[in-house]
């Protein structure tokens, strides 16, 4: 089970209500202290927010609980993602003051997506400001229109608040799931006797109606409730010990000794220490290893253990090049990426330059999506400035290496703007080989075909052409990534006695590169959707201000006393916009931002450092090669 919230909503707050109701923790931790269980990151307990998601283990009556806490800050969003793709429901927390926030939206929509189980929780409402009947109807409107209120609240808004489990009007109930289930209709509308709760239990499972709880994380009311409430609707893992093994790795860390401790659900099946076990990665050729070690997460804590079956959360050691979202046992359908990739980066500057890249590129198996990439500078992909406070900090407490970040910029791509071609015979080459490419532009993702026979070239070398040409096209004529390209090899030729798979790996940058060319890129900029609100007295001074950083507003919504605005705006002049709101709006605002698409860069666009030699200039190119062997 997973809790997720916006930022601030009280996820982590919730977590220690539920350890404490299970008996795992004899005295509640408090965020602003500094003091849960689960946020166990010195940053963490000093900023109040989570950074990395924690596992915990835990029983609920006879109902076995892994419940995962997930960062609510949008900087932490790759978390949340890892997290989303092991469970079985989830605990989505609103605030009933703050309401629903543009993190809440996001966050409905992917459970959605994913079919996830979910109950709703309205925290806070002992807290002045808290809400009911218009907080209900936000819900039904911005997140799901199958929201089925399961209690009413007393004395709202004040510390006495409390709950009371509604009667739920029948008629209500049965107008709800009537609508998701036509056997259900027809013999509700016969007016025969129902099992609405079979039936709402059903249709929670299958992610089609949402009950909603209300309560306080701080004073405890309404926990006993909402845990009920758990047992009664969320669904329990289905997975059977006896089935093949099967499971995912959501989390990459390391310990003390810098050994690698991979965190992993396992879905079907068991899975034994020391024993032999097929590792699938989401982009590599499958290989078999052996875990030296394994933990399971039992009663609050991690436990060792010599074997461990469906349904349990485990951490494995021993296992040198696991990765996040590898898979294990038998491969199952990869869930796609759910968010968008980081738009940012910065350059990070340490004295030894050589440690800061063994330190990053460690930090960058923690998470993927921090890319560390080494040119004249070392740079780092972010998703937002929150992120180089986590990183110095890591860096500095867990490496010993104290840095400094430039300013943050935007990370473009570059679009193919036709058809291009290049072949390279033997005679013509450095190398013993020869090879052909066609590019051609496509929607989204990067394709690769064949016009080639598959035996007219032996599988290393094709491995070799296939695995460099996706390299390659991390950096286009002007040094930024192509995301959506086909490339089809259309010639390919080598010398039986003396061609090696070497020889494809130092022509392909060449050939590809003068296909791409010939086809001409566009260098793109990310932009950000943005939701905003505002004192409405406040509009006009902010709409300059959206004009003024290149901004544009699609949608207004005002009030008496808010204004609600949508639209979009450059990632370059998203942290310049936000850092001068405050001042706009006597500290009012409250921005969120997400990744829209990409628009083509206004002027000359901008190049980015290269680091593969740069195959644009032969001679150039050949020199780097032969200083590298």
């Amino acid at each position: 089970m997973g809790i997720v919230a916006h930022v601030d909503a009280g996820k982590t707050s919730l977590t220690e209500r539920l350890l404490y109701a299970a008996g795992v923790i004899d005295r509640i931790g408090r965020v602003d202290d500094g003091n849960t269980r689960t946020d166990s990151m010195e940053l963490e307990r000093k900023r109040g927010i989570t950074i990395r998601s924690a596992v915990v283990s835990f029983a609920l009556g006879d109902l076995p609980v892994n419940l995962i806490d997930t960062p609510g800050h949008s900087d932490f969003i790759a978390e949340v993602e890892r997290a989303l793709s092991v469970l079985d429901g989830a605990v989505l927390v609103i605030s009933a003051v703050e309401g629903v926030q543009p993190q809440t939206r996001l966050l409905m929509r992917t459970l959605d997506r994913l079919r996830i189980p979910a109950l709703l929780f309205v925290n806070k409402i002992d807290r002045v400001g808290a809400r009911y009947d218009d907080l209900l109807a936000d819900i039904r409107r911005l997140l799901t229109p199958a929201a089925v209120p399961m209690e009413s609240v007393a004395e709202l808004g004040t510390r006495s608040a409390s709950v009371d489990l509604l009667a739920v009007q029948r008629a209500e109930l049965g107008e709800i799931l009537a609508e998701r289930n036509d056997a259900f209709l027809e013999r509700y509308l016969e007016d025969a006797e129902l099992d609405h709760a079979a039936e709402l239990r059903s249709q929670v499972a299958r992610a089609e109606v949402h009950p909603v709880y209300f309560g306080s994380a701080m004073t405890g009311v309404g926990i006993p409730e909402l845990i009920e409430g758990i047992r009664s609707w969320l669904p329990r893992a289905s997975g059977s010990p006896d089935d093949e093994l099967r499971a995912r790795v959501f989390k990459v860390e390391r310990g003390a000794a810098g050994q690698k401790l991979a965190s992993a659900r396992i879905v079907s099946g068991t899975l034994a220490a020391r024993t032999p076990v097929a590792v699938h990665p989401g982009d590599g050729p499958q290989y078999q290893t052996r875990p030296s070690g394994i933990e399971v997460y039992r009663d609050g804590t991690r436990q060792p253990a010599d074997r461990v079956e469906a349904g349990q959360i485990v951490a494995l050691r021993g296992l040198k090049s696991i990765r996040i979202g590898d898979q294990l046992g038998v491969r199952t359908r990869q869930v796609g990426q759910l968010f968008a990739p980081p738009t940012l980066e910065t350059v990070v500057r340490a004295r030894d330059r050589v440690r800061l890249f063994q330190a990053l590129t460690q930090l960058a198996e923690q998470d993927p999506l921090i890319r560390v990439r080494k040119a004249d500078d070392i740079t780092v992909s972010l998703y937002g400035e929150v992120q180089k406070e986590v990183i110095a900090s890591l860096l500095a407490s867990e490496y010993g290496v104290e840095v400094t970040f430039s300013e943050t910029t935007p990370i473009h791509v570059e679009r193919l703007d036709g058809v291009g071609a290049a072949m390279r015979e033997i005679t013509d080459s450095l190398w013993a080989a020869g090879v052909g490419f066609r590019v051609s532009p496509v929607a989204e993702g990067i394709e690769y075909g064949l016009e080639v026979e598959l035996g007219a070239l032996p599988r290393a070398f094709h491995t070799a052409v296939e695995e460099t040409v996706r390299q390659t096209l991390h950096q286009g004529l002007y040094g930024w990534e192509i995301p959506n390209i086909r490339v089809d090899l259309t010639h390919t030729a080598y010398y039986s006695p003396t061609t090696v798979a070497a020889d494809f790996r130092r022509l392909v940058p060449l050939v590809l590169l003068e296909a791409i060319a010939e086809a001409g890129t566009t260098v793109m900029e990310p932009l950000n959707h943005f939701e905003l609100d505002v004192p409405s007295d406040t509009v006009s001074r902010v709409l300059a201000h959206v004009a003024e950083h290149r901004g544009v507003v699609s949608q207004t919504m005002l009030t008496e006393t808010q204004a609600h605005l949508e639209g979009t705006l450059p990632a370059a002049t998203t942290h310049p916009f936000e850092s001068h709101l405050p001042t706009l709006t006597r500290g009012e605002a409250l921005l969120a931002t997400t990744f829209h698409s990409h628009q083509p860069v206004a002027g000359p666009p901008p190049a980015r450092a290269r680091t593969d030699g740069n195959p644009l200039n032969e001679k150039q190119y050949v020199l780097n090669l032969n200083r590298s062997a």
